[in-house]
């Protein structure tokens, strides 16, 4: 694997593939002597590098004394020497030959440069056709175009080389950090943790549990991933090295389950949001609501002035005996002061006229208000929405640059009540807050009085994502006085500032969450999952091994097309967990008219349980499984694959690469 890049991103992505996919990495970046680059850990501390991506899922791994070759993993041992790093100050064709681009398997271009990485990409494609790449831009449509491009380029390249085709997940795939990050970050907002893994619209999580006492019924969660050894169990007993697969059981049955019963377990959760949603506007995408074009008052007063129109019509049928629709009209005729005056009319009809004519003095000031708040209200609305003052319970967004902008749209898709705050009133998601109608904030986080316009008093949740560490840091600490048990997390960029700043948050507040996290240590696990296949969407350390959480098409899978859920499952290899039914029932629709664009909102895959053990996978069918190594390069092994040297014959990942 080659990684080239300038800033944290590039070193967190060359620790992911090192200590979790147990990879040989490249890592070319400007300068490997900068102080304020993050080190790359040194192999002896591996186990705990990997293990603290998805979370401590077991307490017998950080106490095991590790050895530089014991990585996580089922396959083979990687060296000690797994990275080596390359000064360049440019990804030219110089560096990238002497990185070894012609052998690698996949390359990743994270500079911060987007001109820099389409640059590098280009040439890369063209030093290896049967690369893949991992390319990091923000701009989503130009991603998709620029994909379209390279593959294209990768195809026309093998055919005029007189070889296969080149394996679609051998392809480029683009990626933006801030759209990797904000799934985490959301999850931490809704079940404060930010080590989640996005799939198909759902949110996952491994959770370790302890051993279940007999008789009490257990929580087996999405799955069970894992049985734990009984040396997991006992905080006291310290494990040998050569322990650590003693007892352990990977994807076990449903009787495997039964029978340890007595064992901890590491389960797969689904994160999702259980407080009140976001009621969406009546007359949302036409303009502003009702309830927002006229005041209370204002419509006290409509309503008054209506009944006593309806009142005077009733009495003027009764007094007068004339038809009740006739009786109507002369009332509003009187209303208005363009009737005759009732001259020699009974007393009644012209007590009537009187009346109404008054009603009609009384109505000329509240049309003309009615007039002037409408439109007011169609004036500011394009304007940036207050927060009401009785919202509560929901999550304070301080910063809306990329990764902010990212994070609001997908609380609001998940209908999570939120309030933005930003100092810039050009910044990037100001104009998507506007169009979403999301209370924003205009203000200096840092000025009095701007958090409690916030309502942070009432909130559960802080998201402090500004790219300033000191402004994140002073929110977070003035909304913790605030309110104690607040939700916090942090946005910062060195990592000694996070660990300082989260252990004393910590021991100032014990029972409040606070996380402190940073860009790329989030978006790492998906730029190393999308290095090793287009189909690997994370990985889940589990002990000593690993499990791949990955997205597989149906359609020309032997091992899947036909078949049901339950013929599918392989115990200790291979397990289901969802199933992607959004693509219409038309056998002859091929995959790619089938796929909708990245950009269009899906629903989210079917969990089994929804669907049954008996459901038959459709060939348009997307399945969303947990595997071992083995079990998944044993799926891919039943399909027809393309031939070829060098990259292509990894096309697969980390399936390829049996155990």
């Amino acid at each position: 694997m080659v990684v080239c890049g300038d800033d944290a991103l590039a070193h967190r992505l060359a620790a992911e593939l090192r200590d979790v996919y147990g990879e040989r990495v490249t890592l070319v970046v400007p300068s490997a002597r900068e102080p304020h680059r993050p080190r790359i850990p040194p192999p002896a501390r591996a186990l705990d590098r990997a293990t603290a991506l998805l979370g401590r899922v077991s307490a017998a791994v950080a106490r095991t004394s590790p050895v530089p070759s014991e990585v996580p993993g089922d396959g083979p041992e990687p060296p000690e020497e797994t990275v080596r790093i390359l000064e360049a100050a440019q990804p030219d064709d110089l560096a990238l030959t002497e990185a070894g681009i012609a052998e690698a398997g996949a390359l990743a271009l994270v500079y911060d440069d987007d001109e820099l990485n389409i640059h590098a990409a280009l040439r890369a494609r063209r030093l290896n056709p049967r690369l893949r790449l991992v390319i990091r831009l923000y701009n989503r449509k130009l991603g998709q175009h620029l994909e379209e491009l390279l593959d294209q380029a990768a195809a026309v390249a093998a055919l005029d080389g007189g070889g296969d085709a080149v394996d679609a997940d051998a392809s480029t795939t683009v990626l933006s950090d801030a759209d990797t990050v904000a799934p985490a970050l959301v999850a931490t907002a809704v079940a404060g943790t930010s080590k989640v893994i996005e799939a198909d619209g759902l949110l996952l999580r491994a959770v370790e549990r302890p051993p279940v006492p007999p008789g009490r019924p257990g929580d087996p969660g999405l799955c069970t991933l894992a049985l734990l050894p009984a040396s997991a169990n006992d905080p006291d007993q310290e494990p040998s090295s050569g322990s650590g697969e003693e007892g352990l059981m990977l994807l076990p049955d449903e009787a495997a389950v039964t029978d340890g019963a007595g064992c901890g377990t590491v389960v797969l959760e689904t994160v999702s949001y259980t407080g009140r949603p976001v009621r969406p506007a009546r007359l949302r995408g036409r303009g502003a609501p009702l309830a927002s074009l006229f005041s209370r008052r204002l419509r006290w007063s409509l309503a008054g002035v209506v009944g006593a129109v309806l009142a005077l019509a009733v009495a003027s049928w009764l007094t007068t005996g004339l038809d009740p629709v006739h009786g109507a009209y002369l009332t509003l005729l009187d209303l208005f002061a363009i009737n005759d005056p009732a001259l020699g009319q009974p007393l009644p009809r012209k007590i009537l006229q009187l009346l109404s004519g008054l009603t009609g003095l009384l109505l000329l000031p509240v049309l003309v208000a009615a007039a002037f708040e409408g439109l007011g209200t169609f004036r500011s609305a394009s304007a940036l929405r207050r927060p009401p003052r009785g919202l509560s319970g929901h999550v304070v967004l301080l910063g809306l640059g990329k990764v902010g902008t990212r994070v609001l749209a997908r609380l609001h898709e998940m209908g999570i009540p939120v309030v933005c705050i930003e100092a810039d009133p050009e910044a990037r998601g100001i104009a998507l807050a506007r169009r979403l109608r999301v209370p924003t904030v205009l203000g200096d986080v840092t000025q009095e009085g701007v958090l409690e316009a916030a309502l942070i008093e009432r909130a559960a949740s802080l998201l402090a994502l500004s790219s300033a560490d000191t402004t994140n840091l002073e929110a977070a600490l003035y909304a913790r006085s605030v309110t104690p048990r607040l939700r916090v997390t942090l946005r910062l960029f060195d990592d000694r500032f996070a660990t300082a700043v989260y252990r004393t948050l910590r021991a100032a507040h014990p029972r409040a969450l606070t996380r402190s996290r940073s860009t790329s240590f989030l978006a790492a696990p998906a730029f190393g999952g999308a290095m090793m296949g287009r189909q690997i969407l994370g990985a889940i350390p589990v002990e000593r091994r690993v499990l791949l959480v990955a997205r597989v098409e149906v359609r020309g899978n032997a091992a899947l097309e036909g078949r049901t859920v339950a013929e599918v499952l392989r115990p200790g290899r291979l397990r289901v967990l969802a199933v992607d039914t959004a693509a219409p029932d038309d056998p002859e629709a091929p995959a790619a008219a089938a796929a909708p664009p990245p950009d269009a909102e899906r629903e989210p895959a079917r969990l089994v349980h929804e669907l049954g053990d008996g459901y038959v996978l459709r060939p348009q069918d997307r399945v969303l499984l947990v595997a071992t190594r083995q079990g998944l390069g044993d799926l891919h092994a039943r399909q027809p694959r393309a031939t070829g040297t060098g990259a292509g014959g990894r096309a697969t990942g980390a399936g390829a690469r049996q155990g």
